[in-house]
This record gives C-alpha cells, structure tokens and sequence, in this order.
C-alpha cells in the first residue's frame, strides 16, 4: 500500500500535473495498468467544461495511511482534485495501475508520467492543503467525479513518500472521504 500511495499523489502533483510515471498496486477495483508509453488520448478542454461550475457539493476529507507498520502524514501538503473525463480517468490507470483507487511510491508515479502533453490540464484542477490534523475540505463542487490525490509522508521523517488517491462522486451536499 505504501508503494501505492507514494505514486499516486506524484502523479497528481507533478502534471497538476504533467511529469510523473510508475508502477502501482491498487487499494481497491481492477488493475488497469498499461505500459508508461501509453498516452491518455487527446486531452479536450470541453470535457472539463462542468468541473468550472459552482455547486452546493463539498468534500471533506482526512489522510489516515499507513504502510509497511508506519503512519503517514500530509499537514501542510497540497491535496489535488481532479475532475473526471475520458482523458484524466487514463492518466490516473497509467500512473497508479487503477482509476478507483491506489497508493504508490512518489519516485515510480514520476517515472511513469506519460510524455504526451496535458493542454490545459491544470486550470481545471483544484487544490487546498492538509491542516496539522491531515484533514483537507473542498467546496462549491458541481456534481460529478474527481480524484483525490495527494503526497503522505512518513511521520517522523525517514522513508518513501506516497502518492495517495481515491475516486469521488460528489452529489449536492457534503460527502466525508478518509484516504488510508
């Protein structure tokens, strides 16, 4: 799960992204993995269009990871929300193995960004921070589905980060979300 973790947030964070590639476990649903060479398809801007939209949706969310008998942190990181499309649903199979799902080293999610390029990718994504409690909120959401991604980092120093990421469908009010 570790390993997971770490290339899930990388990916996000580095193509916000746009230069990360890997290897990865999944948490949870079917391993989709293809090879780092494969490219998402064409990124299209009207595919995003919705996720611009104001909404009464809100996610409210908390890091509680733990891998290989270590806890993980993210206070003070960026946590990254994603919108939804054909193109960004393969970005995340190429980079974590799975779409649902996935916790991996940040060092293989950064070897496995596909070298095609993003458009205008990172208008679309929004980003808050973890607080000293490793809990982070979005609001306004239209609904839909995004991904969450973000970088744990051993507490206490010392190890690998990971790149931790989860799917999630908003629909008019709060939704709680624990990323582990």
């Amino acid at each position: 799960m570790k390993r997971i973790a770490e290339g899930l947030v990388a990916a996000v964070a580095c193509g916000a992204l746009g230069a990360c590639a890997y290897t990865p476990t999944p948490l949870e649903g079917p391993t989709e993995l293809t090879s780092a060479s494969s490219a998402p398809g064409p990124f299209r801007a009207e595919d995003f269009a919705w996720s611009t939209r104001g909404g009464s949706a809100s996610i409210q969310g908390e890091l509680t990871y733990h891998g290989g008998g270590q806890r993980y942190v993210c206070e003070g990181g960026d946590v990254i929300l994603t919108p939804e499309t054909a193109w960004s649903r393969r970005r995340m199979i190429i980079l974590y193995g799975a779409a649902n799902a996935a916790a991996a080293p940040v060092s293989i999610v950064r070897a496995r960004t596909p070298g095609a390029p993003s458009g205008d990718y990172a208008r679309f994504v929004r980003k808050t921070s973890c607080d000293s409690e490793n809990r982070f909120e979005f609001r306004n959401l239209p609904d839909g589905s995004w991904f969450l991604i973000t970088v744990a980092k051993p507490a206490g120093g010392g190890g690998e980060s990971v790149a931790v990421t989860r799917r999630v469908q908003t629909r008019g009010g709060l939704r709680s979300i624990t990323l582990n």
